[in-house]
């Protein structure tokens, strides 16, 4: 049965023009994104069979983000551009949780900072390391990008998290990556690296506020389980 034949109200774009958008199923949202089927499958179909690529919750989408075009195209009726759609829309929602430019934000906590960074870094398949420049007043100046490592560990120097921040004249940072595997626990080079930077930047003139490790929907703070000397 093609999506025509459907009911008119079983339909997803006439589904959501009638009841709204957020009362469409993960399925449907996803066979509007489709946008077409194949002769052999309607659009939701082809949408219910990628959601089935991870079975462990239904409801759960998140693992899109890991999910490679490769593995998209995998799927009898999801070419390249299908794909490419699918993909598109989950960096979409990445950027979109980043702050909008001229926003103030305040940092306070470290669930601040992780509710910040959680959606865009939880995703993340390497080692990344960010720093959060703050004024004197802790509001956010910049996010930088500062290391891209591999699965398990990126390779980082002093001299790399703090060369932007001098450059700035920034008072306060505070570092932050995430744990691929989704367990945010720092290593014991977690805590060590940790150690230096504080001491590091210290002699600059830098207050290092914290260092938060983001793991899925986790994250700890180091400074919270270890006394910096």
């Amino acid at each position: 049965m093609t999506i025509k034949k459907l009911p008119k109200l079983e339909r997803p774009y006439e589904k959501a023009q009638m009841y709204g958008i957020e009362n469409l199923s993960n399925s449907e949202l996803l066979a509007i994104i489709i946008k077409t089927g194949t002769k052999e499958k309607t659009s939701v179909e082809l949408a219910q069979e990628i959601l089935a690529i991870e079975q462990i919750d239904k409801e759960n989408i998140q693992f899109l983000q890991n999910v490679s075009i490769e593995e998209l195209t995998k799927i009898k009726g999801i070419g390249k551009v299908k794909a490419i759609q699918i993909k598109s829309l989950c960096e979409l929602n990445k950027r979109m949780s980043r702050p909008i430019d001229g926003e103030q934000i305040k940092i306070k906590t470290a669930e601040n900072v992780a509710t910040l960074l959680m959606n865009e870094m939880k995703y993340e398949k390497r080692e990344i390391v960010k720093i959060l420049v703050l004024n004197t007043k802790n509001i956010l100046l910049r996010i930088l990008n500062v290391s891209y490592g591999g699965t398990n560990s990126a390779v980082i120097e002093p001299k790399d998290v703090l060369t932007e921040p001098i450059k700035m004249g920034a008072p306060k940072i505070i570092l932050v990556h995430n744990h691929p595997s989704g367990d945010p626990t720092p290593s014991k080079e977690d805590i060590e690296f940790t150690k230096r930077i504080y001491n590091a930047s210290a002699l600059l003139g830098i207050e290092l506020l914290d260092h938060i490790v983001i793991g899925n929907q986790k994250y700890i703070s180091i400074f919270s389980i270890e006394r910096m000397e």
